[in-house]
């Protein structure tokens, strides 16, 4: 075939010089004479790209005119799927790390025969409720494995599929997961900072059914690449433990030989693909002017003709589609003898296979393990710090629960995460339950969501509550797509201690509480601790919080109670003496004084409580243990539980934001308003004012 406008095949002086990407461009040959069914299959991907984006008036057409060729070479002659049944658990997965560049996808998915990817959807591209938002959408769009278009999460994301693959593997076998993982990345997920966890962890673990694909057009917002980066980065990621090659991107036996030398490897596999971004585009092809908005009418018109594409907008060929739709056939065979194995199996191992892909938990198991736990605390109350709690309702969780994975980020002793049982999983062992994450809180979060995502896996792990940060972006994802995964995040407070206020989370429980359908639980005691567990790993339809204490707690639940008392969000767990004045003005209650509180300020409550009594106070004291619960909470079941007190209080070492829905704007908020300090714990409670006494005395200046 006749070479495409493109970089010339990665000679080192090109490499320098990226801005030669639109030389190269102009002093291309036409592309009208290039033939040959591969040719034709790759441009009814950029056809339908340049189609979409300038209906839209909005998109990215540079990626999929880019990797057309990638990706044609990839889903025809490589990836394992059926487009009738997308959720085949033993099929190839794919990532779109680079997710502008959707249209590449939503092509692919279309010309492949997805049924509910229309033409009616490619032309819908970008517009409220179709099946082609601008970036893709796990769970909106069938064929999309997971959400993308943050740079470096779709990669992150594909570490931790790859895991999962080679985890179940060990434990189920070869014969019913066998499958890889690819990946389309851009350059900017590689320099987005967490790619580096990624690769590095990814190498660790000797992960050899991962291989990325990268779309190395030498191409940013900005213009050339090299105002901004100059690593190679084939070199980078052999250093990690990677195979890496370059090739031609353009050449489809190029993309096919590394392909099948990738998945012979016994190492991760990096392919460097030279391309062009926006292929064919006689003008923009091959600069900046072609990475995030439509081309134009006569530049589109230019590029068709170019390309040898008569067809009218958003009309593939029958010759053209029928080849594609073949292609999507390809894998039914593969998907039938799947199907055959399984149902081969012993009935027992069968339905527990099926159990894990279908994300159900073994409700019965659960809650046997938790009533026991409950049990055992009724017989023998703990004064632990809920970090040490969460570890004692993981011995009996994880036994219950196979499919839970742990980890944690170099932090396994601070955040008890591991039990006795578990195993590491190891490229020497995929088979262990326990990862060793490293100083990697980012790709941890984010290959946490990838194993959510393959199926199969309950993943959990471990870091700092302040080192949210550095998971907030995996977080934020997660919740957008609905996963259940769950992060134990300790050391919640100025409550740690001596590590001062670098390490002292203040404003994070408020700023992960405004993340949407995260669900944050900070538990008093360790009986609240494995009710909040419980209630996580029941949450399927997004992540959960767990924030824990360094220092230890009361166990204020005493006695055995078979309801999960923390499934509403909050309730009382201390009432109010009966009080034998009436109350002061119509319309309060007989007590005086509502005290909420979180965590470990829980037992300051209780102590405040104590003071007010002292003081003919009438109080009560109301565990919030999970605010999003308790705003999804009946509102009279609400109503209830918040009261008809003439003071409201909250205590919580953090900030205000967020309790005013709870006590109200003329709420009386006992915590921190600025940051911490380094001293032992004690002192440091004293200091800020966040005691018993405290507490007391800022509900008596508004009760009587």
């Amino acid at each position: 075939m006749i070479k495409p406008d493109r970089i010339v095949a990665a000679s080192a002086q090109t490499l320098a010089q990226p801005s030669r990407v639109a030389a190269a461009a102009a002093a291309a040959p036409d592309l009208s004479a290039r033939a040959g069914e591969h040719d034709h299959m790759a441009n009814a991907i950029r056809a339908l790209a340049m189609d979409a984006v300038e209906q839209a008036k909005s998109g990215h057409p540079g990626l999929p005119m880019g990797a057309a060729d990638i990706a044609t070479v990839l889903f025809t002659r490589f990836l394992k799927f059926d487009p009738a049944d997308p959720q085949w658990p033993d099929r190839d997965r794919f990532v779109l790390s680079a997710g502008h560049g959707s249209m590449l996808l939503y092509a692919v998915l279309h010309l492949l025969g997805y049924e509910k990817m229309t033409i009616e959807e490619i032309k819908r591209f970008r517009q409220l409720g179709s099946l082609t938002p601008g970036h893709p959408e796990h769970g909106h769009t069938p064929g999309v494995e997971t959400t993308t278009g943050p740079l470096g999460q779709g990669l992150a994301n594909a570490v931790g599929m790859a895991i999962a693959e080679r985890h179940l593997a060990a434990e189920f076998g070869g014969a019913l997961v066998d499958h890889f993982t690819y990946v389309l990345a851009s350059d900017g997920d590689l320099m987005e900072g967490i790619s580096q966890e990624a690769i590095a962890l990814a190498g660790h673990l000797k992960l050899k059914k991962l291989i990325v694909l990268f779309d190395d057009n030498g191409i940013s917002i900005d213009g050339p690449l090299a105002l901004t980066d100059s690593v190679d980065q084939v070199k980078r990621f052999e250093s990690a433990g990677w195979a890496a090659s370059r090739i031609d991107g353009h050449d489809p036996a190029a993309i096919a030989a590394a392909l099948e030398a990738a998945k012979k490897s016994e190492r991760p596999s990096l392919i460097a693909c030279r391309t062009t971004i926006g292929f064919g585009a006689p003008n923009k092809g091959g600069t900046e002017k072609a990475h995030g908005a439509a081309l134009g009418a006569e530049e589109v018109a230019a590029a068709r003709q170019k390309l040898g594409w008569s067809a009218p907008a958003f009309e593939i060929p029958p010759a053209i589609r029928a080849q594609w739709r073949a292609a999507g056939e390809r894998g039914r065979p593969a998907r039938l003898a799947w199907q055959a194995r399984l149902a081969a199996l012993p009935a027992e191992k069968r339905a527990e296979f099926e159990r894990r892909s279908n994300g159900e938990l073994p409700e019965k198991k659960l809650a046997a393990a938790v009533h026991e736990l409950k049990q055992k605390l009724a017989q023998a109350p703990k004064e632990v710090a809920t970090r040490a709690a969460s570890e004692f309702a993981l011995e009996g969780l994880t036994a219950a629960l196979p499919e839970m994975v742990g980890g944690s980020a170099d932090l396994t002793g601070s955040n008890n995460t591991r039990t006795k049982a578990m195993h590491v999983l190891s490229a020497a062992d995929y088979a262990g339950r326990f990862i060793h994450y490293g100083v990697r809180e980012h790709a941890m979060a984010a290959a946490m969501n990838g194993m959510a995502l393959h199926g199969g896996i309950m993943p959990y792990s471990g870091t700092f509550l302040v080192f949210s940060d550095y998971c907030r972006p995996a977080i934020r994802l997660a919740a957008l797509m609905g996963l259940r995964v769950v992060h134990v995040m300790t050391h919640d407070s100025i409550g740690l201690g001596e590590d001062g206020p670098t390490h002292q989370p203040v404003e994070h429980l408020a700023a992960l509480r405004a993340i949407p359908n995260l669900k944050v639980f900070r538990p008093c005691d360790p009986v609240e601790t494995a009710e909040c567990w419980q209630l996580a790993l029941q949450s399927r339809s997004g992540p959960s919080v767990l924030a824990l204490t360094r220092q230890n707690t009361p166990q204020l639940r005493q006695g055995f109670d078979e309801h999960n008392r923390c499934a509403l969000g909050a309730y009382e767990l201390v009432a109010a003496e009966p009080s034998p004045y009436p109350p002061p003005q119509a319309g309060e209650g007989r007590v005086r004084v509502s005290l909420f509180a979180t965590g470990s300020e829980v037992a300051i409550a209780v102590a405040a409580k104590r003071l007010l009594a002292e003081q003919k106070i009438s109080a009560r004291v109301v565990s919030v243990p999970c605010f999003e619960l308790f705003a999804a909470a009946p509102a009279d079941k609400r109503a209830a539980i918040i009261g008809q007190a003439r003071v409201n209080v909250a205590v919580e070492a953090g900030i205000r934001q967020g309790w005013d829905a709870i006590i109200g704007s003329a709420g009386v908020f006992v915590g921190m308003t600025g940051f911490g300090a380094s001293a032992p714990y004690k002192d440091l409670y004293k200091a800020f004012g966040i005691t018993p006494e405290a507490v007391a005395e800022a509900a008596l200046k508004h009760a009587r």
